[in-house]
């Protein structure tokens, strides 16, 4: 799995990247938490559930179907206010099912582990891209504050930050760019 540092960085650069309207900490948290939710399987580990099972690690919460249920019930639960269906809530379910499905997607684009059941419950099968440049980030913090784990965040760090750092200044700029123009042609008319 690639770290709970780089899921969180991603559900922010994606949820900025889409969207430039202001976000109050509600959406922030839930957005951060949605990115990192599916990694919750791990405690199945406990309970003796086997890493390649329905609900083992990078099963089915890693999932599409499971990241369509969670941004549904987040945003109904969270967004009550909202006119349901309305373009502004379909906004928020599809940033939040982003966010979610963004961690299936590093952790397929990592080096290690069994791959991610994209398709679970209805296709149990793990998947990995071909390009897997991201170092697998260990379970557990202990090990994850270590010469590997340095390792392993110099790996995010090309892979995963820069590029959507990148992404996310780059559609910035375009949005001043575009709004400046729209204001020159509303000031000249």
């Amino acid at each position: 799995m690639a770290s709970a540092l780089t899921h969180a960085f991603a559900a922010v650069a994606l949820a900025k990247t889409l969207s430039n309207q202001k976000r109050d900490w509600r959406f922030w948290t839930l957005a951060v938490a949605s990115s990192i939710l599916p990694d919750a399987d791990i405690v199945g580990f406990a309970f003796g559930i086997e890493y390649g099972d329905l609900l083992g690690h990078r099963g089915l919460s890693h999932s599409l179907l499971f990241a369509a249920l969670w941004s549904l019930l987040v945003v109904s639960c969270e967004y009550r206010r909202l006119i349901k269906f309305s373009r502004h809530w379909w906004s928020l379910v599809s940033q939040f099912f982003l966010v979610t499905v963004s961690h299936g997607l590093l952790d397929a684009m990592t080096n290690g582990g069994l791959g991610v059941a994209f398709f679970s419950p209805f296709d149990t099968a793990r998947y990995f891209f071909p390009w897997r440049p991201i170092s697998v980030s260990p379970v557990g913090v202990g090990r994850f504050f270590s010469g590997q784990g340095a390792a392993i965040m110099a790996s995010e760090i090309e892979y995963v930050w820069l590029p959507l750092a990148t992404l996310w200044a780059a559609v910035a700029v375009l949005r001043r760019y575009f709004a400046r123009k729209a204001g020159a042609e509303t000031d000249s008319h």
